[in-house]
This record gives C-alpha cells, structure tokens and sequence, in this order.
C-alpha cells in the first residue's frame, strides 16, 4: 500500500536537501491559505515556519511536514471575518491546548479505529483536493476583476513548463540521485524562465513574502467568558480536524517508510506549535499530506529533514524573499502534481469490484465527502458508516439450535453476539406460546456485549414466566446474572464453565 518512495535509511544530504525542495513548495501554499483564511501571507508563513519547526523537533513522526493547511483555513476565514485575526490568534492558542489535552489522555490511540477503506477515501479525497487547488493558478483577473481561465499564449507556456516540471522529476532519478528530483526541476524550470525572459506568473506575483521575525504578542482579545464563549467551538473545530489529519497523514508516512511514529507524542507536538504560534502571530496548522509526499519522495526520513525546511522558510523570509519570488509558479504547480499522481492509490479501481460492496460505497463517500465538505467530516462520516455496517452484519450472525431434552424440555443454544443491533434477531429465535413447559436458553456460544442485550434476555424471560412457563438461563458470565432484572433463580451456576467476560453497561458505572 501506498508504496510512493523507495524506502532508505536518513542520511543529512538527502534531510538538508528534501528539506530545501519542501520549503520552496510551503511558500505559495502558505501564501495560499493566509488569503483563504483572510489574513496577510506573513500570518501564513510564520505559521508554516514554526508549525514545522516544532512539530518537526518534538513531533511523534520524523519525516513528516506541517504547516498552514486548506482544511484548517476555511474554518478559520468565518472566524477572522466576524471577528478579526487577533480572535484568531487566540484561538489558535486554545487550539493547541485542546491537541495537547488529546495527547496526555492518550487519545491518538484511537486512530486505529479508522478502517482500511476509509483510509483509502482520505488518499483519494486529500489528493483530488490537491488538484483542485492548483487549478486557480490557471486563473487570471479581468479588466472588471473578476477571475476568468487562462487562454492564449499564457496557458501554452504555463503548461509547457508544468510539463516540463513533470518529466524532469520523471526522469531524472533514472540518471543521477544525487539532488532530489523535484528541487532540480525547481532549479532548472526557474533558469529557464529567468533565462529566456518567458511571461509567466512567478511566487512574487501572488504576495511579497519579505518580513522580519515573528514578535511575541498576547492575543489582543478580551479576557472574559464572552470571548471564550466566541472561540470555543472554532478551537474544538480546528483541533479535531489538525489532528484527524496529522494522525492519518502520519499513518501514510509509516506505511511508506515501513517505520511506525508515535500518535500520542504527534498529538502534544502539534498542540505545542499551535501554542507558540498563536503567540507569535500565526494561524496555526496542521501536517500536511502533499508537503509530506514531496519530502519522503525526495528521501527526507529524519527530524532533520522537517527542521530544515522550516529553517530555510524563515531564511527565505528574512534575506532572499526576491529570489524565492522569481520562482514560477509553474514549477511548483508540476511538482503538486507529481504528488497528487503518488498519494492517489490508483489500485482502488481496480479492487472496487473485489472488496464487499460496503467497503466500496464507504472509499467512494469518503472520497467525495473530502472533497465536498473538510477531512474531519469525511473522516467521521466514514467511521460511522463503517461501524453500522459492521454492526449490520453482526447482528445477522445470531443463531439458535433447538432440540428436545427428553420430552418436557426444549433447549435453545445460541450461537453469536447479543448486542443492540441483534436484539430483535434473538427475540425472533423463540416460539413461546409453542414451546413445552421447560426451556433451556444456553449461552455457551454466545456473548452478552451491552445492556440492550440484557434487556432482551429479561424480556425473553419475563415472556416464558407469564405464559407460566419455566424458562433457564444456562453459561452467563457471572456479570450478567448479577444484572439480570427478570431472571432470578432462572439462571444456572457454574462456577468452572460459565464464562467471565465486562459488559459495556451504564448500570456498571
């Protein structure tokens, strides 16, 4: 799955090398989202320096990249529009204190619980946003300002470069892998342009990223439950998503680099840099999948490799802003799109019409509903549906075998999971009115997993004793007897043979 890189040990050439390729893709992205969040690029790209540098130092994950991030700016646009930055700044701040509350409750963990097809959603949705995103470079302003598609002679050179951007980073790992494929077609798509004097759009054309440190400030916001009452729900918002999508960008990392990071250590670095960075004017982050791809392909694999693009971002922001700003925007769009042909898992055509239909409908929504919506939603949404399907099939798996013990008593063994979604199936399995004076239900095959469970055998119960009725409960786990409402007496001990299992049952808390 998700085989994107030939797997390497670290080495500081390729760290410092990959880490130069990822800073010259985190400019326009940066840039990007400060304008969809509706704040200056320079809020953009102190949060992509110190989200990565953070993250990348004591981060539960080496090799991966975060930064500013689509998902996370279009929460925050409705925030800074009602409100302004500095809200957004203290936001940011409670942000993180939220991610880092997640991680010393060890709820990373829960991570695993996303399923494999709604991890192929999440590829295939986050690499289709990817796409899209690049597509408004091919959009020019009109005389009346409005945005209108690229014609002519600029979208021949637009896409002859991006073309040209493609193959460089094709081939050349065929000749030499001594620079990283995507930071030499960076370098040599630049030179040309420059070069040949061609008109196309440049990373300066966007926004000037020229600037100076980041200042230390308190959000200037009052401090009184009202404002809490303002941020609260973006900041729960914002987590959820940052981490959704750092826990599953991390889950891609370790299946490519056959290595496996720490969740619960991820989750208090990026509430960590969240902190900081809403101290220090800016708009938070999170990982970001198409940054990651473009590192661990060019064979960035240690801390190093994260440090170092944040380290070169600042470095372009404080001293060669006017080189970085003669880069075309060409060059960086054929690099997002050699991604977005990586992260996308291309085999999940092929096994649609070979996996269960559910897993199929489950990739499909997931797909579409990142897309459609945000990666938190997708993700829930994906989870949801998979777990009532999982349900769905459980339930059908209850089952009773009936026979006569001699000739006054009929038993019942059951076979399969009692729970809320199989409770009508097992009332199904019974003919009261039918059935002689003595009944044995035997659970020996069964398990109890929660109190809809308990209720229905209770009912079970208190139907055979009103139709007077003998009815016994054979092989309940000691719990369950001790719950049991309606049984009594009904309910046979044995101490050696009755199994012993916890019920998932607010009676029991």
């Amino acid at each position: 799955m998700f085989q994107l890189a030939t797997v390497r040990p670290s080495s500081l050439k390729d760290d410092l090398l990959s880490g130069l390729t990822v800073a010259l893709a985190l400019v326009p992205e940066a840039v990007a989202f400060a304008f969809v969040a509706g704040v200056h690029p320079l809020v953009g790209l102190y949060a992509a320096f110190m989200v990565g540098l953070i993250t990348a130092s004591i981060g539960g994950r080496p090799g991966m990249i975060s930064g500013a991030t689509g998902a996370l700016a279009v929460v925050m646009v409705d925030l800074v529009a009602r409100h302004g930055v500095e809200y957004l700044f203290a936001t940011v701040v409670l942000m993180g204190l939220i991610q880092i509350s997640a991680g010393v409750l060890k709820l990373g963990k829960f991570i695993r619980l996303v399923p494999y097809p709604v991890m192929l959603g999440f590829v295939n949705g986050l690499a289709i946003v990817i796409f899209l995103a690049q597509l408004s470079q091919f959009k020019v302003s009109n005389e009346a300002g409005a945005s209108e598609w690229m014609s002519g002679t600029a979208l021949y050179v637009l896409l002859g470069l991006i073309a040209l951007t493609m193959l460089i980073i094709h081939f050349l790992p065929k000749l030499t892998t001594m620079i990283p494929a995507s930071l030499a077609a960076i370098i040599i798509v630049s030179a040309l342009v420059i070069g040949l004097n061609l008109d196309t759009r440049t990373v300066g054309d966007m926004a000037s990223i020229a600037g100076g440190l980041p200042d230390f400030s308190i959000p200037d916001v009052p401090f009184n439950l009202d404002t809490l009452i303002i941020i609260l729900p973006y900041a729960v918002i914002l987590a959820l998503i940052g981490l959704i999508e750092s826990l599953l960008t991390m889950t891609l990392i370790d299946e490519i680099t056959e290595t496996r990071g720490r969740g619960n250590k991820e989750c208090i670095g990026q509430g960590t840099a969240n902190v900081v960075t809403g101290f220090f004017g800016g708009m938070g982050g999170c990982a970001m999948i198409g940054q990651s791809m473009i590192n661990v392909n060019a064979g960035g694999r240690g801390r190093l490799s994260g440090i170092s693009a944040a380290l070169f971002l600042l470095s372009f922001i404080l001293f060669a802003s006017s080189l970085i700003e003669m880069i075309p925007i060409a060059a960086l769009v054929g690099v997002m799109f050699i991604v977005v042909i990586g992260t996308f898992e291309w085999s999940s055509f092929r096994i649609l019409g070979k996996v269960p239909k559910a897993d199929a409908f489950v990739l499909v929504l997931v797909s579409g509903v990142t897309v459609a919506t945000d990666l938190a939603i997708a993700v829930v949404v994906g989870v949801i549906v998979s777990a009532l399907v999982f349900a769905w099939q459980q339930a059908k798996r209850i089952v009773a075998e009936s026979h006569m013990d001699g000739n006054k008593t009929k038993v019942y063994r059951i076979t399969g999971p009692l729970f809320f979604a199989s409770v009508q199936s097992f009332k199904d399995l019974f003919d009261v009115q039918q059935d002689p004076m003595e009944v044995v239900i035997d659970f020996e095959a069964s398990r109890v997993y929660d109190h809809s469970g308990l209720e229905a055998i209770d009912a079970i119960a208190l139907r055979y004793t009103n139709a007077g009725k003998k009815v016994r409960l054979r092989h309940l786990s000691h719990e369950c007897k001790n719950l049991l409402a309606c049984a009594g007496d009904l309910v046979e001990v044995n101490v050696e043979e009755d199994p012993k299992y916890h019920i998932a049952d607010n009676r029991l808390a």
